[in-house]
Parts: structure tokens; C-alpha cells; sequence
């Protein structure tokens, strides 16, 4: 993103402090998040968002992580009628059943595993390779899985707020 301010932007500065909050946590449920990103509003430019949603999600704790993630459906089931979740997801729209047999399967392990949702930025993403990602994660050690995730809610969090800032609320 440019350093220039695009008119979501501008929308997202007029707003009052509340009203951010409301916005912020539609991008990220983290409380501790919103507050931190909340804390740099107004913002000189859509940079400066991004930077503020980075160091936010850098600074979250572990307890902070499981409420972001909290505020995630699982792969191939996005929440019904919300239009971002379906957006995010869209590459498994045609999945195969056998595929998203394996994905249920998987995502169930991996939250046996880890004790939650299975993220990872899906923007983009075809179901194999979703797929693919899930079947190498759901093996990795809790530490390792940790920093995978919180590289990935950043990554989220990034594209949602570029979302805001340019096409508006």
C-alpha cells in the first residue's frame, strides 16, 4: 500500500473512537487488538494502519491469539451470511467432497491438536493447497504452530484493513 490516504481512510479517521472500535473489531475479535491499533487513531496514512495492525498483532498475548482466532469459522464451513468469511474462503466454493471430507477430518485433529481453529490466511488460496496446508501444519509442535499463526492472523488483518481503507466501509 502507498503512503497516500485513500478516501476509506479519510471515512475511517472522521469516525469517533467508538465508532473505530466497532470497525476494528469487525477485522480482528482481539479486544487487546483493536485496543492497541485504536490507541495510534487518527492515522496520517493507510502505512500507518498497517503498521499499527502489526505491531498489535505482534503484541498479542497468548490469550489475546485465542480470541482473534475465536472470531474465525473453520476452513470450508465460512459463517453463514457473512459476506468476508465467504470472500476469504472462496476458494473452496468447489471443492470436492471428498476434499472437504478431508478437510472436516483435519480440521477436527488439528483442534483436538492445538485447542483451536485451524487459521490461515485462505485469500487467494485453492482448496488443495488449503488443503496442503493443513495436512502439513496439523503435525507441527504447539511453538512452531503459535508463530504460524500469528504470522497468518497478521497477514488477514492486513488484507481486511486494505479492504476498508480502499473500498470503504
Amino acid at each position: 500500500m502507498t503512503s497516500s490516504s485513500p478516501p476509506g481512510l479519510a471515512r475511517i479517521n472522521a469516525l469517533a473512537h467508538d465508532e473505530v472500535a466497532g470497525v476494528l473489531h469487525e477485522i480482528c475479535s482481539s479486544e487487546a487488538w483493536v485496543a492497541a491499533a485504536l490507541a495510534l487513531h487518527p492515522y496520517a496514512t493507510a502505512d500507518d494502519l498497517l503498521t499499527a495492525s502489526d505491531a498489535a498483532t505482534a503484541a498479542l498475548s497468548v490469550d489475546d491469539l485465542a480470541e482473534a482466532m475465536a472470531g474465525h469459522p473453520p476452513i470450508g464451513r465460512p459463517s453463514p451470511g457473512d459476506p468476508v468469511s465467504a470472500r476469504e474462503q472462496r476458494g473452496m466454493a468447489d471443492a470436492s467432497d471428498d476434499l472437504r471430507a478431508e478437510m472436516l477430518e483435519l480440521n477436527l485433529a488439528y483442534q483436538e491438536r492445538f485447542g483451536h481453529v485451524f487459521l490461515i490466511c485462505a485469500t487467494g488460496a485453492t482448496a488443495g493447497q488449503l488443503l496442503d496446508a493443513l495436512r502439513a501444519r496439523v503435525s507441527n509442535t504447539p511453538g512452531t504452530e503459535s508463530t504460524i499463526v500469528r504470522t497468518e492472523l497478521g497477514k488477514i488483518n492486513r488484507i481486511r484493513l486494505t479492504r476498508l481503507v480502499t473500498e470503504g466501509m
